[in-house]
């Protein structure tokens, strides 16, 4: 499961958040802050923190305690700023959906990968069980046709009204996705109208969004 802490900034922060968040995460690594993040960035200036949890108890913990403490007025005024920077932010669970992943193989090198293609599928609950199962067809087309476009599935878990599926694709680059995408249609062939159909007959509101990872403003404490 992952926590997730979105950010809405806005266009005309971005640069002033970019250095706040630059200057959180040095914080975080002078503290050693027992906790970790993968960032992520949407191109249109979202941002997402994502740390993975066990279990809801770990809800409870507050792993920025001791580095508030240390710093005293500059932990709070350093959130000051953030909360000039954004409208609206907040936080939800969501879960990895492996049966429904198509994945790389594993030990596959994917460090060069940090580009990515964002799908939301959202779906009325009464219609769960049709999308899990057009999801499935999905992966087992893409099996069957040895695709070489990997994904991985998410779905909400906590905190969220909607219902709905992500699916995240890994690329190089803008470039580089799309010639893997033009690859895959011609590797799924016209078989693939039917399939995604499964999906997209139960689908309320689909959202595409495309954006990187941020390896430079994710964080891991110290062994």
């Amino acid at each position: 499961m992952f926590l997730i802490h979105q950010d809405n900034v806005k266009p005309s922060k971005a640069m002033e958040y970019e250095t706040i968040a630059k200057e959180f995460n040095d914080a975080s690594i002078a503290h050693n802050v027992q906790t970790q993040w993968i960032t992520a960035v949407r191109d249109d200036f979202t941002y997402y923190y994502i740390t993975p949890i066990k279990n809801m108890a770990e809800l409870d913990e507050d792993p920025m305690e001791d580095m508030a403490k240390a710093m005293g007025d500059k932990f709070g005024e350093m959130f000051e700023r953030f909360n000039k920077c954004y409208d609206s932010h907040g936080s939800y669970l969501m879960r990895s959906v492996d049966a429904l992943s198509y994945k790389a193989p594993e030990g596959t090198d994917m460090s060069d990968q940090n580009y990515r293609v964002w799908f939301m599928m959202h779906y009325k609950p009464k219609n769960a069980a049709k999308m899990k199962e057009g999801m499935k067809a999905v992966k087992e087309l893409f099996e069957s046709k040895g695709s070489k476009e990997y994904y991985n599935v998410y779905h909400t878990a906590l905190g969220t009204m909607d219902n709905y599926y992500l699916v995240s694709i890994p690329a190089k680059d803008e470039i580089d996705s799309a010639t893997r995408s033009k690859a895959n249609q011609d590797v799924l062939g016209p078989d693939r109208y039917k399939t995604f159909n499964k999906v997209i007959n139960y689908t309320e509101k689909m959202e595409e969004f495309r954006g990187k990872m941020r390896p430079d403003l994710s964080y891991s404490p110290k062994e």
